[in-house]
């Protein structure tokens, strides 16, 4: 049962967009890595599949506690793959419910006249033309290193450094063992898409976190400064809260949550390597958390990348392209509208980032136009990070200040930010980018492309 729960967490985390399909399997501490991959890759195949016989069989109305996740691997290994490995009561449920699955599936196949399981499936691509470009994206710990040295740690190990990238194009062309840093963020570095660095000492020690750049967004916007207490409320599997730790510099309080037992275990994992301190892991709903508890009443910032439909994320696994029906797009935005409404309710908030890694529009602007539209002139738009070229759909005025991501256009997962402030009475006009930016920059944090990064002052201990 290991396995299954295992490979439900992955899912689960790419609809969360929390990472690839990579990066999700080998954070997830399950012992058998491949055996764990080829069980979450075969699932993404038959996704469009599985959902249909989910749907058709009614299996999650039958079966209320059953997590759709859970479901489509039970169903999956035990229509398509080697059948199930599992005992006890997911084993007896699945048995129940065999003979309704076969009897769906065999209805599928006469629609379809198809006669074989693997002909139900729409013709592949080997690799979408979206997930190739992407390129391979290596933030750098600022808790135990700094980004000379970790140049320096990849020319010794044969790669050849470009220099900063001036624009798109060049991230496009990359190729073999060279690397860039990003023309956007300052502690980001671009390897090709094919670069595995899973193994390297780097990402084994916590140096570097594989992070997609649009998913470094969030915190780096969000630019609390060191010192503040901050939120991060849907936080597994935690890499933007590692990064919000690597900003504050160990330096302040940030409070993390997750609902799930096992995304809290891996998270606590993950937040050891990267060396983050002054963190409270919370295994809780945050919708359950009370904003008026005097332990939250200098939480000025929150971070909230809530459940949504991953729609955006483009290298989530062979075959699957997500296309949420209506109402599961419903429940989501419900959800996301919900969660929106209580972070803004905590009362010394003055700064939110509101993420989804979803290209439909009812999860991101929609969203964000509803809640605003409830708080009145309380909370207003900020323009997020002005020179980035995909901005949000003309949904509402004002929708311009968001920000979305894609791989055509800013060769990253596909991605939506909003950036919230508390409005004052005499108030100046609302700031750009985030107070660490313009308090406490980094190298190059805060320019605009194209900009020259200054000089590091103080390095981290080296890498030998």
């Amino acid at each position: 049962m290991a396995l299954y729960s295992a490979a439900a967490a992955v899912l689960a985390g790419l609809e969360r967009g929390e990472g690839g399909l990579k990066s999700l399997v080998y954070n997830s501490g399950f012992p058998h890595v491949r055996q764990l991959y080829a069980l979450v890759s075969e699932t993404l195949r038959y996704a469009p599949v599985l959902e249909k016989l989910l749907d058709g069989a009614a299996l999650l109305q039958a079966e209320k506690k059953l997590a759709p996740q859970l479901a489509k691997v039970l169903v999956y290994d035990l229509l398509f793959g080697k059948g199930l490995k599992c005992g006890g009561r997911w084993k007896a449920l699945a048995r129940r419910h065999r003979a309704r699955l076969e009897a769906e599936l065999a209805r599928m196949k006469v629609r379809h006249k198809v006669s074989r399981n693997e002909d139900l499936l729409a013709p592949e691509k080997a690799v979408s033309a979206a997930a190739s470009q992407v390129p391979r994206y290596v933030r750098v710990n600022t808790l135990k290193t700094c980004v000379d040295d970790v140049i320096d740690f990849f020319k010794r190990q044969g790669y050849t450094y470009l220099g900063k990238a001036a624009s798109v194009e060049e991230l496009k062309a990359l190729s073999g063992k060279k690397f860039l840093l990003d023309l956007h963020l300052p502690e980001l570095l671009v390897f090709p898409s094919q670069t595995d660095l899973h193994d390297n000492l780097l990402y084994t020690s916590g140096h570097i976190i594989l992070q997609d750049k649009a998913s470094c967004l969030p915190a780096f916007l969000l630019g609390p400064v060191a010192g503040s207490h901050v939120i991060d409320a849907c936080a597994a599997p935690g890499n933007k809260t590692s990064h919000l730790a690597a900003i504050l510099k160990n330096k302040g309080q940030i409070f993390a949550f997750d609902v799930d037992p096992k995304r809290v275990a891996t998270m606590n994992t993950l937040l050891t390597r990267a060396g983050v301190t002054g963190c409270q892991l919370a295994q809780q709903d945050f919708l359950t958390v009370d904003p008026r508890d005097p332990k939250y009443s200098r939480v000025t910032h929150i971070l909230l990348d809530p459940s949504c439909s991953g729609s955006g994320m483009v290298t989530r696994g062979p075959g699957e392209e997500a296309a949420p029906s209506a109402e599961r797009l419903q429940a989501l935005a419900g959800f996301q509208r919900r969660v929106l409404n209580h972070a803004l309710s905590f009362p010394a908030l003055r700064r939110l980032v509101y993420s989804t890694c979803s290209l439909h529009q009812e999860e991101n602007e929609d969203v964000v136009q509803a809640v605003l539209q409830e708080w009145g002139s309380a909370f207003r738009l900020v323009p997020a990070f002005p020179s980035w070229p995909c901005r949000g759909r003309a949904a509402f005025s004002g929708a311009e200040s968001c920000l979305r991501a894609s791989p055509a256009e800013t060769l990253t997962h596909g991605f939506f930010l909003a950036v919230l402030e508390r409005c004052k009475e005499g108030a100046a006009a609302p700031s750009s980018l985030p107070a660490a930016v313009k308090e406490s920059p980094q190298p190059g944090e805060g320019m605009e492309p194209g900009a020259a990064p200054k000089k590091r002052k103080k390095k981290k201990q080296r890498i030998k």
